[in-house]
């Protein structure tokens, strides 16, 4: 069966990690509320890899910074524009201030993906 994956690459300040954690709790419940079939947040952990481009070179973090891989899978991508769309409507009730006090949006990246290859059928 075709899956669909939203990916995010987030650097966040390594003291809000805990704050981060809760923001992510909280974007799972939503994400799985509206018909997600799997969300992921992973907090960067070896980073500094001896071959490729590293996170931290690829993101430009700072010593006191780390980076978040996260990503959200969707039974396609029309299931994906029909899951955010309600997730966006209710993220809209929050204050963006919110989000700025945890991570930059300004070095936020984000892509919808096509699976090319799983273990899931």
């Amino acid at each position: 069966m075709a899956r669909y994956v939203d990916g995010y690459v987030i650097p966040i300040k390594k003291k809000n990690v805990k704050k981060y954690k809760k923001m992510a709790t909280m974007g799972m419940k939503t994400w799985m509320k509206y018909g997600a079939l799997d969300y992921y947040e992973c907090i960067g952990d070896k980073l500094d890899i001896p071959y490729g481009t590293t996170f931290t070179k690829l993101c430009k973090l700072k010593k006191d910074e780390t980076v978040v891989f996260a990503f959200i899978v969707y039974k396609s991508k029309a299931h994906s524009v029909q899951v955010n769309k309600k997730v966006h409507a209710e993220l809209a009730k929050m204050d963006p201030k919110k989000f700025e006090e945890v991570f930059s949006m300004t070095r936020f990246s984000t892509g919808g993906f096509k699976v090319l290859v799983s273990n899931k059928k």
